[in-house]
């Protein structure tokens, strides 16, 4: 199996009537909560080997995870082969235990194991680490070394927000390519269809830190999609440094100061140096009803959702890590290509549930797709951990790192506060800020709605950053929507930050 006889077999299969994969299931498998799912575990003993350096095991099927994936190895030499399912690939745990399953019952999914080359001296020689999985319908999940799981990428996104509903399609059938025994990449082929479109991709994955894929898909829409999310990443925001960040928003009751697998947006449009625009958006949970935001991008240089905040501090939860959760940052070829006229879009979805993945950004072309033509696009998928980062563009711009708001009476403070005077704090880091006082420094600001009063930008010695103090007064009547207020750091007509775009 090679790209383009992939590529081949995704036309063929938009120009049928689409068939679902098979979601049958035995009893047993069916009737799993999912405690009795999680108890299935893969014997690593029956891992497949991928050279010296990789190696797979497999989910099984049931609980949720009920449509069949074909999984194949591709060798270096020869035609592809299917790999087999065998009950006794798997410890079965408690609910199940002496029970088998027919052979052709097949996967969910699979993952990805790698031999990293700073393994600590205490793991067993040979030790392999799990880094990479694909399960559920398109999604996969990607990290670094020293990193814990957290948000998602999918291969596709159809009708993210619409009126008539989500469309999520499917990875149908892998293909693991065998590497060189010495590789450190590893190429996966994967087979994508839905109602509306079949697709091909190619996944070259380089383990590491960071971690990088490098996507390659050929998309056969079946009919027009007025709405294609392209490198779509899905994550989880319950509440940050300003809670929920959504105006008369409940705060939660919970011990941990902050909830969240990633606390913004970032785009970047434009070319660097001088023509690059960062801007980053902190995410916004509370709404009365899901919100679509839109971001233009022309030309797009790339997008993510990052979780900046790195301070175990800032979570004090042991068990999750979300301080060494992965960011993902999408670096579209610069080709142009399908990313070449569009817009980012940020869906917000209220949320109350930790699990609940309630976050999606992707980018979205200006054009629908329609039958017959066939799109292409390539884009890179690194991991980020703490920035600056090489992967995002603008290196000589600072990032925010705080978003703060409050009641703009500090020293006569009133209870309750009152709605008409806000104040909004900043904070800012990045290696081209002055490391002291320096009054050429100053804060740009601007509001969709209401009035912004007597910007401040200043120094902060403990941080070794810079702050921007704003206040900001609602209009009378506030409007239905959200309001949003923009701030960065200049000196003169030069920026020396990122653009903050925050709602209110």
């Amino acid at each position: 199996m090679t790209f383009e006889a992939l590529s081949e077999l995704a036309a063929q299969r938009a120009a049928a009537p689409y068939a679902a994969p098979p979601e049958d299931l035995p009893p047993a498998l069916a009737a799993l909560d999912y405690d009795g799912y999680r108890a299935i575990t893969f014997r690593p003993a029956e891992s497949l080997p991928l050279g010296r350096l990789f190696s797979a095991q497999f989910f099984h099927r049931g609980f949720l995870q009920r449509k069949r994936v074909a999984l194949n190895l591709q060798p270096l030499d020869g035609p592809a082969r299917p790999i087999p399912y065998e009950s006794r690939l798997f410890d079965p745990g408690p609910r199940l235990a002496g029970q088998s399953f027919p052979p052709d019952l097949g996967f969910a999914g699979f993952r990805l194991h790698y031999a990293f080359p700073n393994t600590p001296a205490w793991r067993p020689k040979g030790f392999q680490e799990e880094f990479l999985v694909f399960l559920g319908a398109s999604y996969f999940r990607l990290r670094a070394a020293d990193q814990e799981y957290g948000l998602s990428a999918r291969g596709l996104a159809i009708g993210t927000g619409a009126p008539e509903g989500e469309e999520f399609p499917d990875f149908v059938a892998h293909w693991l390519c065998e590497p060189e025994p010495e590789a450190r990449s590893l190429t996966v082929l994967s087979l994508l269809d839905s109602p509306s479109v079949a697709g091909a991709y190619r996944f070259v994955i380089a383990p590491g830190d960071p971690a990088r894929i490098d996507v390659t898909a050929a998309l056969h829409p079946r009919r027009p999609i007025a709405k294609l999310g392209l490198a779509p990443l899905t994550s989880m925001f319950l509440y940050g440094e300003n809670g929920p960040g959504a105006r008369g928003a409940k705060p939660f009751d919970d011990f941990r100061p902050q909830v969240h697998d990633s606390d913004g947006l970032c785009v970047a449009a434009g070319t660097a140096p001088a023509g690059l625009d960062r801007r980053w958006r902190p995410l916004v949970n509370g709404r009365p009803r899901p919100q679509i935001s839109a971001f233009a991008s022309k030309p797009l240089a790339g997008f993510g959702l990052l979780q900046r905040e790195r301070n175990f501090a800032a979570y004090l939860d042991v068990e999750a890590r979300q301080e060494a959760r992965p960011s993902l940052w999408v670096s579209p070829d610069p080709a142009g290509g399908a990313f070449a006229a569009g817009a980012v879009q940020l869906y917000e979805i209220p949320s109350g549930e930790e699990y609940m993945d309630n976050i999606v950004a992707a980018f979205v072309p200006a054009e629908a797709a329609r039958p017959g033509a066939a799109l292409r696009l390539a884009y890179g998928l690194t991991t980020v951990g703490a920035e600056p980062a090489a992967a995002i563009p603008g290196a000589g711009l600072a990032r925010v790192t705080a978003t703060r708001f409050g009641a703009a009476e500090r020293l006569r403070p009133m209870t309750p506060p009152r709605p008409e005077r806000r104040l909004c704090m900043i904070d800012f880091e990045g290696p081209g800020l002055p490391g002291g006082p320096d009054e050429s420094v100053a804060a740009e600001v601007s509001a969709s709605a209401g009035t912004t009063h007597e910007p401040v930008a200043n120094f902060v010695p403990q941080t070794g950053g810079w702050r921007i103090y704003v206040e900001w007064r609602p209009p009378a009547p506030m409007p239905a929507g959200d309001v949003v207020l923009r701030a960065r750091l200049v000196r003169g007509t030069t920026p020396l930050s990122e653009t903050w775009d925050a709602v209110l």
